[in-house]
């Protein structure tokens, strides 16, 4: 029940984007994510977090992992930069499930997890115009979100891991010395 009382505050914190090209989807996987969902659901806008808690709360089982798929607000180049919706993954994981995201040695400990997008999306890029000023807009919204996560839920750990592996403040550093 926290772990999942702990996902509905996650979901209400929440920037959603108010604008978006499709249905939120919720999914809900037993034991691994090989496994197909158990259930998935769409939510049209405007998101209501509480339904989408609720709707995850009847499949909570501790070998369950529910991942909610939805849009915020990003700056995004294209042609010119302009604020769109970007896909982003909320995730919550049961204590057996087999794919946590800190692996076996913590399976008793309760897992969130928000897979933010693509990392180019919040590093400056040089050839780009005015870059640097659109990508730390967009960290600033996720550095914000982060920091609000921090203030109401009893966090233990976090990390901010890129999709193309390393350590994403590492990436920050580089980027920040090359402006």
């Amino acid at each position: 029940m926290t772990m999942l009382r702990h996902y509905g505050r996650m979901l209400e914190l929440f920037p959603y984007s108010p604008q978006n090209p499709g249905e939120s989807i919720l999914r809900v996987q037993a034991v691994s994510v090989t496994e197909p969902p158990v259930v998935e659901r769409a939510f049209n806008d405007p998101v209501n977090p509480k339904a989408v808690a609720a709707a995850a709360g009847e499949f909570s089982h501790d070998d369950c992992a529910a991942h909610f798929e939805t849009w915020w607000g990003l700056w995004r180049y294209e042609k010119d930069w302009k604020l769109e919706p970007a896909r982003v993954t909320m995730s919550m994981f049961g204590p057996r499930f087999a794919d946590t995201p800190f692996g076996d040695d913590d399976k008793a400990a309760e897992h969130l997890r928000i897979d933010f997008g693509l990392e180019a999306w919040f590093l400056p890029n040089p050839d780009l115009p005015n870059s640097a000023w659109y990508a730390r807009s967009n960290l600033k919204g996720l550095l914000k979100l982060v920091h609000e996560i921090d203030n109401v839920l009893p966090i233990e750990r976090r990390a901010l891991w890129p999709e193309s592996g390393g350590n994403f403040a590492d990436k920050l550093r580089d980027a920040a010395a090359e402006l």
